[in-house]
């Protein structure tokens, strides 16, 4: 059994973080010791690694939670990953369409510069301001 300061130490994952995670239900302590100290299985550091590759790679807490239950509850989770890696790569197409059209908005606005008067009178920038 570890105590949580060692998943700490072993995990680099600052023991605040860790409460919150068991309070989220992501971990299980095994128990706690007669001074109140909270010990968890070595199996908490796979968990832990997981959750931290799952978060880096742009899934939330939530998804992580899911993916988890299913994992807990007997059954492999590779297809629950694999269709939200999948649903990620559409968020982010779509995160990247609205950036080039950000982008070409922008560009469009930064053409028109040389027409913006030294001092205009009754707005801010007449650029980025329309009627």
């Amino acid at each position: 059994m570890l105590l949580i300061g060692q998943v700490t130490a072993l995990s680099g994952v600052p023991i605040k973080t860790i409460r919150y995670y068991e309070s989220l239900g992501l971990l299980k302590s095994s128990g706690r010791t007669e001074g109140g100290f909270r010990q968890f299985s070595w199996d908490v550091l796979k968990r832990l690694s997981f959750i931290k590759r799952a978060q880096s790679l742009g899934l939330s807490l939530q998804e992580i939670s899911e993916i988890l239950q299913i994992y807990d509850g007997g059954k492999p989770a590779c297809d629950e990953i694999q269709q939200k890696l999948q649903d990620k790569i559409s968020e982010i197409d779509y995160q990247i369409e609205q950036l080039l059209t950000l982008r070409d908005e922008l560009q469009e606005l930064l053409s028109q510069w040389h027409s913006v008067p030294t001092r205009p009178e009754d707005r801010i920038c007449p650029i980025i301001q329309q009627d």
